[in-house]
Formats: structure tokens, sequence, C-alpha cells
């Protein structure tokens, strides 16, 4: 669009946003929760503005105009977020699950796209354990063994297997959240490769009658594990969906804007591998009953839904009701 019907679109917002600002200028005071969420969200809509104002009339009075209100409605918001330890707790307390809600499609996706890869490396295996050289790295389908499974726990350094795994599984998230830069396509391969090693492990295990053990060393971890690699999946398919499908925007502008959405999935994603990583190194080899580790799988379960439960209460609490209403 050219800068007449750009200002013509989104002048009306504007006007909204420098009415805003008068008012909070003035104390807070006689300020409702729900005028705050009114203007924290024109000024979402306005810093969009101003990205794609500065992209396309960088050294227009009208850029210099929105990059004003932006700067006042930004002073306004933050200026008393002086700790940094306030801005982690906004996030992962409000901005995080607003965004699971916002992208949940995408992460939709990639979780079915890791379902299918783990169907089709569960039917290619389950009646032939054969099949497991040409679908498992070697490395990987020489060291399984379902007669072992669970040996050689007590001489784990749990400790270092723990950082071990974080740190994989973190690299992981990365890869799988950066391949959006490839429309995506990367994003997706990755989801269906990591779906069938799962799937073909889980075909041998069935094929020899110990799913239930398998499945036990598995879910404890995995539960809280493969949520964050969905979601840092369904980051990558996002920045990869929007570059491929810009719109009425230019592919630059849709990388800057919704890959900065995208990292801050990503972020989110670290505190869930840091837990996924704990519970692996300590809890999946520890010597308790297989049912045990059922129920740690069963908790970790309930914790994520009551923590995005609390976090959509957060994001939208209930006015408050007067006395006289």
């Amino acid at each position: 669009m050219d800068i007449k019907q750009f200002i013509k679109l989104h002048r009306e917002e504007w006007r909204q946003l420098e009415q805003y600002i008068s008012l909070l200028s003035k104390g807070r005071k006689n300020v409702t929760s729900k005028t705050i969420t009114e203007f924290d969200s024109l000024y979402q809509k306005v810093s969009q503005h101003l990205s794609y104002s500065q992209t396309y009339f960088p050294n227009e009075e009208i850029t210099f105009y929105i990059n004003e209100l932006v700067g006042k409605s930004h002073n306004l918001l933050y200026k008393n977020q002086v700790t940094s330890g306030k801005q982690i707790r906004d996030f992962f307390s409000k901005k995080f699950v607003g965004l699971l809600y916002e992208q949940w499609k995408f992460i939709m996706v990639a979780a079915l796209l890791f379902f299918a890869g783990g169907l089709a490396g569960f039917l290619a295996i389950a009646d032939d354990p054969l099949h497991l050289y040409s679908v498992l790295p070697a490395e990987v389908s020489q060291s399984v063994d379902p007669e072992r499974l669970g040996e050689g726990h007590d001489s784990v350094d749990s400790s270092l297997m723990s950082a071990e795994i974080m740190t994989n599984n973190i690299q992981v998230a990365i890869l799988a959240f950066a391949s959006g830069i490839t429309f995506g396509l990367l994003t997706v391969y990755l989801m269906v490769y990591n779906g069938l090693l799962v799937g073909a492990l889980a075909g041998l295990y069935w094929h020899y009658d110990m799913s239930y053990e398998f499945w036990a060393y598995i879910v404890p971890h995995g539960m809280v594990e493969l949520t964050a690699i969905f979601i840092a999946g369904g980051a990558g398919l996002l920045m990869g969906y929007k570059l491929f499908a810009p719109g009425a925007y230019s592919r630059g502008y849709q990388l800057k804007y919704h890959g900065k959405r995208s990292v801050q999935l990503f972020l989110g994603t670290v505190p869930l591998f840091i837990i996924a990583g704990i519970i692996e190194g300590f809890i999946t080899p520890a010597a308790i009953s297989l049912e045990a580790k059922y129920i740690v799988a069963g908790i970790t379960v309930v914790g994520m839904i009551a923590y995005i439960a609390l976090g959509k209460v957060l994001l939208h609490p209930k006015p408050k009701v007067g006395l006289d209403s």
C-alpha cells in the first residue's frame, strides 16, 4: 500500500492512542484495568505500524510521528518495571501463555507431524523388528536391546546425564525453531523424523510385548519434553508460514514481526526443557516402580494444564464489581 492508504487505514487508531496517552499522563488514580488493557492493545498495534512505516516510509514525517507515539506509550507502560525479575514473571505468567493461545494451530500442526512420523515408524517396525536397522541410525539401532531395558542405570551420573539431555533437547528445539527460515520445510522434516524415531522404538517394544515397560521410561520426562518440542516446532512453522504467505506485507516485515513472536515462543520452552532434563536424569533411571513413573508423568501433565489455565485467568481477569453495581 502507498503512504496515503497507510495513513487512512490506521489514522483512527493513532488518534485513540494519543487520547490514552493524554489520559494516562494525568495519573492513574481513576484509570481502570480495562483502560490499561485497551491501551496496551493499541500500543502493540501501533508498534507494528511503526515497523511497517520504518520499512517502507523511513524518511516520511508519519514515521517520526508514529515513533513518538510508541515511545511515549512505552514509557507509560513500563516506567514502573524497574527489575528484570518482574519482566520475567510477566513473560511467563501472561505473555508466553497468550502466545500459546494465539498460535495453538501451529503448535498442533507440529504435534500432528510428529505423530504422523511416529505412526509410520511404529507400523514399519511392529511386524518385523529387522526393519529397525533401515529406519533408525546405526548407532541407535545397534544399541537397542529390549531385554536389557533399564539396566546400567545404577552407574549413571545423574547430574551429568541431566545436563547433557537438557543441552541436547534445547539444541533440537533451536534447530526446529530456526528452521522456520527455510519456509518451514526443515521444521516439517525435523518433526516427522523425530516422531519416526520414537515410533520405531515403540514398535520394537510392542513387538516384544514390552510396551508398558517402554513407555514407563519415556512418559515421565516425555510429556514435558514433547510439549516443548511441539511449541518450538510451532514457532518455526509460524515463521515459515508467514514467509511463505506474507499477505499484504513484505516478507522482510513478516520476518521481523513474527520472527520476534517465534523467538518468544521458543524462549518459553527453556524452563520446560530444564524440567524434562531433571526428570530424565534423576527420576527416569531411578529404582522406583513403573507405576510410580507413570504417576510422575500424570503430575507433569496436570501441572502443565494448571499453568496454562492459570495463565488464561491472569490474561483475562474478571472485572471487579463495585458496591453500586
